[in-house]
């Protein structure tokens, strides 16, 4: 059975509200991450950013920050700026940590917690997740494999069709 993304609004790297309903009938990548990570989460914002020029347009990405407390618009935007981020297309969203938590752990069924390295002090799952246009979870994808990476850039050109 494919789990549906639950509902969610949130704040993008604009300052405007942005969540689950600006993405329906869509195709869009989801990852987490935070700015200030020393550890996994520029590599996987370059492997988002590799996707984002490789993908047909239509695909949309989402990063989602694990750290909200630090990850205000303006700093989301400065790092979506860095790793060439089209705005209309690839969203850094941000809001109350009573949100994202729950939104990754029980919408996402991910993990996340704090209490990491100096490097990560925020641990959180490393997969890329596909959500098709129905809003339901296709799949989850190692973001350090380059074979999986290259699986989910072909799962997610099939969801288009």
């Amino acid at each position: 059975m494919q789990q549906p993304v639950p509902t969610f609004t949130l704040t993008d790297q604009t300052g405007q509200s942005f969540g689950s309903e600006s993405l329906k009938g869509r195709v869009w990548i989801a990852d987490f991450i935070f700015t200030s990570c020393a550890g996994s989460c520029p590599q996987m914002t370059e492997k988002m950013a590799v996707l984002q020029r490789r993908l047909p347009a239509e695909i949309q990405f989402v990063s989602i920050s694990v750290d909200p407390s630090r990850d205000s618009p303006p700093i989301l935007a400065e790092y979506a700026r860095r790793f060439g981020a089209q705005d209309q297309r690839w969203h850094f969203l941000t809001g109350s940590q009573t949100v994202i938590t729950p939104l990754v752990a029980q919408g996402f069924r991910l993990s996340i917690a704090e209490g990491g390295s100096p490097e990560e002090p925020i641990t959180h799952s490393i997969r890329f997740v596909l959500i098709g246009r129905d809003g339901t979870i296709r799949g989850y994808y190692d973001s350090t494999d380059p074979k999986t990476v290259e699986q989910l850039k072909q799962d997610a050109v099939a969801l288009l069709h």
